[in-house]
């Protein structure tokens, strides 16, 4: 869910910031919907990947095993 957030925000914050510069440089900017899937699909991908094989891992290991080496 954080890397969703964090996709989402990365994304608004980008539209913001190419809405900014085409406005203070006077160019006409645009944000296509491609780059903006790709770029929401690339952050959930990063977020599933580094969050499931921890949690497979943790998941395998005994309680008391896990917490001695914390």
């Amino acid at each position: 869910m954080l890397s969703i957030l964090g996709g989402g925000i990365g994304i608004v914050l980008g539209t913001a910031g190419s809405s900014l510069i085409g406005t203070v440089l006077k160019m006409s900017t645009s944000v296509s919907m491609t780059s903006v899937f790709v770029a929401f699909g690339f952050s959930g991908g990063i977020g599933i990947i580094f969050g499931v094989f921890p949690a497979k891992k943790a998941a395998a290991m005994d309680p008391i095993d896990a917490l001695r080496f914390e």
